[in-house]
């Protein structure tokens, strides 16, 4: 009676093909996770300044004037929380740490574009849209 099994050969065939997939993948799987942190962390600054026009609707002040009212000051107990403009506190993703700035300056990230070839932490550029610009041109 003879045994049918696996040679040492055919595993250790099966071990390198496997081997070889994860080197192809794993990268590819850390760029997106690094990628995709990128762009929370885009979404957070957007959020924040966000946050920052809705206040600085409400309490009526535009960009560059000094906030000289110590109630309405722009804190970020103003911002976050159960009475703020966002309900949760935002955090980096990547382990930054969020600058709010004054009226009129974006929001900025610690990490900022030190993250390179990633997607940076930094506020996406709105693209401004004249009269004579369709989507066909952009």
């Amino acid at each position: 009676m003879s045994k049918k099994a696996f040679t040492i050969v055919e595993i250790m065939i099966v071990v390198a093909i496997t081997g070889i997939l994860i080197a192809i993948a794993v990268p590819a799987f850390l760029r997106a996770r690094e990628n995709s942190r990128g762009r929370a962390c885009q979404e957070n600054l957007t959020k924040i300044d966000s946050a920052k026009e809705q206040w600085t609707l409400e309490f009526k002040h535009s960009n560059g004037t000094p906030i000289t009212n110590s109630e309405d000051f722009l804190t970020d107990e103003n911002i976050f929380g159960a009475n703020g403009y966002i309900k949760k506190t935002p955090y980096c993703p990547s382990k930054g740490t969020y600058t709010v700035n004054n009226i009129g300056v974006d929001p900025i990230c610690s990490i900022g574009r030190t993250n390179s070839p990633f997607t940076p932490h930094i506020m996406p550029q709105v693209e401004e849209l004249t009269p004579s610009t369709t989507k066909n041109e952009r």
